[in-house]
């Protein structure tokens, strides 16, 4: 993902007025979530608050800002027919012309978010690990791409990955937080299955993904529970990775089948952590009442957005 700090701290530099735009508030079904922020100027913008006549609307009211020199103003806006969308939602959006202040908070926003990522050890640096590399580069993860091959890695590694040099890849996996996905891949099936081994001995991985065949699969399972290890462990292994698509084992399919696979376990493992302090069944409804307020409302599944047309908004201006 890329931040929108180094470009606002480019465009006040060089005087451009400049206005963020943000999703303050997001009920029912919208495009995104609420907090994302988008900036814009007289003639550009970057970033994007979920598109359609929304954020037509919202980059209008920005530029009107900007033209009138006024420090802050909220739109709120229902999408619904009135602005040829169908979401069914409702969100407001602040608009503010932006200062050194407001450079610091999104410079300390993104550092916050982009610390809280969760992480992806990537190991190996073949063709499969670097369309994997390509394909998870763009996504809002900590990202370690793992080889003892110099060489093998490209001349310039994608933005967003640290490439880590290693001839003990399972050092690499000790030292993981928990809740890391790994993705294993390597050169070699022994090395494939020392890195995997210990990866699953964690029994705290979010993600443990091992490249090959079901074959390589029972070969693995056989030589993990001769080693003396909980055969229940590999129950969480995926293996192939990748193969939702059967026998397309093209390096860029396989790749966007496992940044799918990630994205996903990654969701599965934020859910369960978001609930482990719900209230038990037949809890006071007062408890019950207490947790849902910390949490508000489930967010309703939406990526809508619709062409510009005529639309309708009420708004307050701060001069």
């Amino acid at each position: 993902m890329t931040p929108l700090a180094p470009t606002l701290r480019l465009w006040l530099g060089d005087g451009e007025p400049t206005a963020l735009v943000t999703l303050t508030e997001a009920r029912g079904s919208t495009p995104r979530e609420a907090g994302v922020h988008m900036l814009v100027t007289a003639g550009a913008a970057r970033g994007t608050i979920g598109g359609g006549r929304m954020e037509w609307d919202a980059i209008a009211a920005a530029r009107t800002l900007i033209t009138a020199k006024e420090r802050s103003q909220r739109v709120e806006i229902p999408l619904g027919p009135a602005i040829g969308q169908c979401c069914g939602g409702y969100v407001v959006i602040d608009l503010e012309l932006a200062d050194g202040a407001t450079l610091a908070r999104i410079e300390a926003e993104e550092a916050a978010e982009a610390a809280d990522r969760p992480s992806v050890l990537v190991f190996g640096a073949g063709h499969v690990g670097k369309a994997l590399a390509r394909a998870l580069a763009p996504l809002p993860l900590k990202i370690q791409w793992v080889d003892g091959r110099a060489d093998e890695f490209p001349a310039e590694i994608p933005e967003g990955i640290t490439r880590r040099l290693t001839p003990t890849p399972t050092d690499v996996v000790a030292e993981a937080p928990p809740g890391t996905a790994y993705l294993v891949m390597t050169h070699s099936h022994a090395m494939d299955f020392e890195v995997t081994e210990a990866a699953l001995r964690r029994g705290d991985a979010a993600y443990v993904g091992l490249i090959g065949s079901a074959t390589k699969r029972e070969r693995f399972e056989r030589w993990f529970r001769a080693r003396g290890n909980d055969p229940r462990r590999t129950e969480t292994l995926t293996c192939p990775i990748g193969a939702g698509l059967g026998r397309d084992k093209r390096p860029s399919v396989i790749a966007a089948m496992v940044a799918a696979e990630l994205l996903i376990a990654f969701a599965k493992a934020k859910d369960v952590s978001a609930t482990a302090d719900k209230p038990a069944a037949g809890a006071a409804p007062e408890q019950e009442a207490a947790w849902t307020a910390t949490r508000g409302p489930a967010p309703r599944a939406s990526n809508c957005a619709a062409s510009p047309r005529g639309s309708r908004a009420s708004s307050r201006t701060t001069a």
